[in-house]
């Protein structure tokens, strides 16, 4: 990490710099054929759409260039981050959810060609840490296990599937992607040997990816 600077934007950088954030998640996925513009498109849909969340808050790797970069913003007490979860919630996950101690790391990004190990894991854990948060929650596509098997390597737990609209241009409104909810339990929750997690994992709770 020496090599690169960490550094928070608010929301009128991150709308100033949106351009080139959008760039570094092109630069950074594995785009379909022909799906370039599309999910750069989506992409800048859900950053604006997250700079307008109270809260929110975009943490940036740079030296020369972008090299990464993670947001996010608070999950709201009344639980709508998780509105299309199959089945209930985990009791101790809704119970962080109604107490506030939930953060949403909405996207993570990191440009092929950074050659520092875990930094996508490294952006994650500082931006739930300067936010004092218990549990980190995000979404992963199903379709997509590499992410997902990333993700459970850094730590993050799989709770379940989330069936939400589709923000890819479709056929029809029916059009929905099926997501893992994913949460990292950041030390705060009631540990117990049966649980030394902080979690206590229902029985219907689907793993892995």
């Amino acid at each position: 990490m020496a090599a690169l600077r960490l550094r928070r934007l608010n929301r009128w950088q991150a709308e100033t710099l949106k351009e080139d954030l959008a760039d570094l998640y092109v630069e950074s996925s594995r785009a379909r054929p022909g799906e370039g513009y599309r999910d750069r498109e989506a992409f800048l849909r859900r950053l604006t759409g997250a700079v307008r969340r109270p809260g929110f808050a975009l943490l940036i790797a740079e030296s020369t260039a972008f090299a990464g970069c993670v947001y996010g913003f608070p999950v709201r007490r009344e639980g709508t981050w998780w509105r299309g979860f199959d089945g209930p919630l985990p009791r101790s996950v809704e119970q962080l959810t109604a107490s506030g101690h939930v953060f949403a790391v909405t996207e993570t990004l990191v440009h092929p060609h950074t050659d520092v190990p875990g930094l996508a894991r490294r952006l994650q854990k500082r931006l739930l840490a300067d936010h004092h948060a218990s549990l980190g929650a995000t979404l992963a596509e199903q379709a997509d296990p590499a992410a997902c098997d990333a993700l459970l390597s850094w730590g993050w737990q799989d709770i379940g599937t989330v069936r939400r609209p589709s923000d890819r241009p479709g056929p029809g409104p029916s059009d929905a992607v099926v997501l893992r909810a994913l949460v990292l339990p950041l030390g705060l929750g009631a540990r117990t040997a049966a649980h030394p997690d902080g979690l206590a994992h229902e029985n219907r709770t689907q793993r892995p990816c």
